[in-house]
C-alpha cells in the first residue's frame, strides 16, 4: 500500500480460533504443573513416588480437539525398619482383635441374664417421718396489759404575757439614721472635690502637652489611673458614711435590747411559776405510769416464759426430724453405691473389649503434601486481542493522517465547484516537502503562498497542477487559462475511486 493509499481494517480473529489456542494452552500448563508438583520424597522413615500409569482421553466440546491426560498414581514405600515396626504393630492389633472377639463370645450369658437388685439394701422407710409430732403454735394464757392509769391533774397552759410589760420593735428614727449619713458624705465630698478637679486640670495640660489627642487610646490609657482614683476615692467616702450610719443604729439597737432584756426577765419569771406547777402535775402522772409500766413488765415476764417453753418444745421436733432424715439419707446412699458396685461389675467386660477393639483397629496410611510449584497460564487470548487493538489503532491512526493529509491537500486555495485551482503560475514562495506515493509514481509536494488576488493571508501545503496533470491529465482541468485539480479526479492516484 503507498503511504497515501486508503487503510484498510485488519480482519478480526477468528473466536473459535482462540477459544482453541487458549485451550491447548492451560491444558499443557495444567501437565507441566502436575510433573512438577508430583515430586517423590525420600525420608528416614520410608519414600512417596509419584509415577504415570496411564492417560485418559478429554475431548473440548467447542472445539473438538482431543487432549491426552496423565494419571499420576502415588505409590509409599516404608523403610526396613519401618515396615519391620509396623508388621509388629499389625501382629499386635491381631492379637488384640482376637482376645476382643473371645471376650465378646464370653459375656453373651451375662448379657442374656437381667441384672437383679434384690440383693441390694433397701430404701429408706418415708414412715420414720410420721413419728415426729407437730410444732407447737400456741403458748397458753397471760394476763393482760394495762393500758390506763390515773391522771396526775391538770397542766397550766396559760398566764399573762403582758404581764411583764411590752417588747421595744423599733428603735432609731423612721429613717434610721440616713439624714445623718447624707449629711457626713456630702461633708467630705465638698472637702475633696476641689483636690480632684485641680489633678484633673493638671493631668489634662499634661497630656495637652505631649501630644496626646482627646479620645485617642493613649489618652484613654492615661486618663484609666486617675478615673480608678477618683472612684475609689468616692468608694471610700460612701464607706465612712455607712460606717457612721451604722454605728449610730448600733447605739439605738443597743438601748433597745437593754429595754427588752429586762421585759424579757419578768416574762420569764411568770414562765417558771407555771413551769413549778406543771412540774408538779408531771412528776404525778409519772408516778402513776410507772406503777402501769412494772405491771405491764410482769405480765410481758410471763408470756416470754410461755413463749421459751413452746420454742423449746418445736426445737426438740426439729431435732428429731432431722434424725430421721438422716437415718433416710444414709439407706439411699447405702442401697445406690451397692447398685454401682453391680452396674460396675456388668459393664467392665464390656468396656474391656471396647478398649481391644480401639487399640485393633487399622490405621489408614498417611500420605505427605508435596511442595506444588505452579507455572503461570499464558493469556494467548488476550494476545490475540491485544494484537487485533493494536492493528486497529494503527488503522485509525493511518486513516486520520491519511483524511489530513488529503483534506489538506484538497481544502486549500481557490475552489471553483470540484476543482481546486493550484497552477504554479499563481504561486510564489514556493519550497519543496517531498513526495508522496501513489498508484502512477512520486508526486511531488510543496510549501507555498498564493499571489494577488489568490492571497488568502495563508501558508498552504500541497502538489502543483502540473505535476498533477504529468500523472493523470484527467484529474487536471484548465479555467479562465489556469490550471485546476479535479479533487473527484485526484483519488484514482492513491487507490481510491
Amino acid at each position: 500500500m503507498g503511504l497515501f493509499d486508503s487503510p484498510q481494517a485488519p480482519t478480526p480473529p477468528n473466536p473459535m480460533a482462540t477459544a482453541a489456542a487458549q485451550t491447548g494452552t492451560n491444558v499443557s500448563t495444567a501437565i507441566a504443573n502436575s510433573y512438577l508438583g508430583n515430586t517423590n520424597q525420600n525420608t528416614p522413615q520410608g519414600s512417596l513416588n509419584f509415577d504415570v500409569t496411564g492417560n485418559y482421553g478429554y475431548t473440548d466440546p467447542v472445539t473438538g480437539q482431543s487432549y491426552n491426560i496423565p494419571r499420576w498414581t502415588a505409590t509409599q514405600t516404608l523403610s526396613p525398619q519401618y515396615a519391620q515396626i509396623q508388621a509388629q504393630t499389625d501382629a499386635a492389633k491381631m492379637n488384640m482383635a482376637g482376645i476382643a472377639n473371645q471376650q465378646s463370645a464370653a459375656i453373651g450369658d451375662l448379657l442374656s441374664h437381667p441384672l437383679d437388685t434384690s440383693s441390694a439394701p433397701a430404701m429408706g422407710d418415708i414412715n420414720l417421718f410420721n413419728q415426729v409430732g407437730a410444732p407447737q403454735s400456741q403458748i397458753g394464757d397471760t394476763p393482760g396489759l394495762q393500758s390506763s392509769y390515773a391522771s396526775g391533774g391538770d397542766i397550766t397552759r396559760g398566764f399573762d404575757p403582758n404581764s411583764a410589760g411590752q417588747i421595744q420593735q423599733q428603735y432609731g428614727p423612721s429613717d434610721n439614721y440616713s439624714a445623718d449619713r447624707q449629711r457626713i458624705e456630702q461633708s467630705m465630698f465638698e472637702r475633696v472635690n476641689p483636690q480632684l478637679q485641680q489633678q484633673e486640670d493638671r493631668l489634662r495640660q499634661q497630656l495637652a502637652d505631649q501630644g496626646i489627642r482627646y479620645g485617642s487610646q493613649a489618652y484613654q490609657g492615661a486618663y484609666d489611673p486617675f478615673n480608678r482614683q477618683v472612684t475609689d476615692t468616692r468608694l471610700g467616702i460612701v464607706a465612712a458614711g455607712g460606717q457612721e450610719q451604722q454605728r449610730m443604729d448600733q447605739m439605738s439597737a443597743q438601748q433597745a435590747a437593754f429595754h427588752n432584756a429586762a421585759q424579757q426577765q419578768g416574762y420569764q419569771q411568770s414562765l417558771g411559776l407555771a413551769g413549778f406547777q406543771n412540774q408538779a402535775q408531771q412528776q404525778a402522772e409519772a408516778q402513776n405510769a410507772a406503777r402501769a409500766g412494772f405491771f405491764n413488765t410482769a405480765a410481758q415476764g410471763q408470756f416470754d416464759q410461755a413463749a421459751a417453753r413452746g420454742q423449746f418444745y418445736n426445737a426438740a421436733q426439729n431435732q428429731m426430724l432431722g434424725l430421721q432424715s438422716t437415718k433416710f439419707n444414709a439407706a439411699n446412699q447405702q442401697r445406690n453405691q451397692a447398685l454401682q458396685e453391680q452396674y460396675q461389675q456388668r459393664n467392665q467386660p464390656l468396656n474391656e473389649i471396647a478398649a481391644l477393639m480401639s487399640g485393633s483397629q487399622v490405621q489408614a496410611p498417611n500420605f505427605i503434601n508435596a511442595q506444588r510449584t505452579s507455572i503461570p497460564t499464558t493469556d494467548v487470548a488476550g494476545l490475540i486481542n491485544q494484537n487485533f487493538a493494536q492493528q486497529n489503532d494503527i488503522y485509525k491512526t493511518q486513516s486520520t493522517g491519511f483524511n489530513d493529509i488529503m483534506g489538506g491537500l484538497l481544502g486549500a486555495g481557490g475552489k471553483i465547484g470540484t476543482a481546486m485551482l493550484s497552477d504554479v503560475r499563481v504561486k510564489e514562495n514556493i519550497a519543496p516537502m517531498g513526495s508522496i506515493m501513489s498508484t502512477k509514481g512520486a508526486l511531488p509536494i510543496y510549501a507555498y503562498d498564493y499571489k494577488d488576488e489568490f492571497d488568502d493571508g495563508k501558508r498552504h501545503v500541497g502538489p502543483m497542477a502540473q505535476d498533477v496533470e504529468r500523472l493523470e491529465p484527467r484529474a487536471v482541468k484548465t479555467i479562465g487559462g489556469l490550471k485546476h485539480i479535479d479533487r473527484d479526479k485526484l483519488g484514482s492516484i492513491f487507490g481510491s475511486a
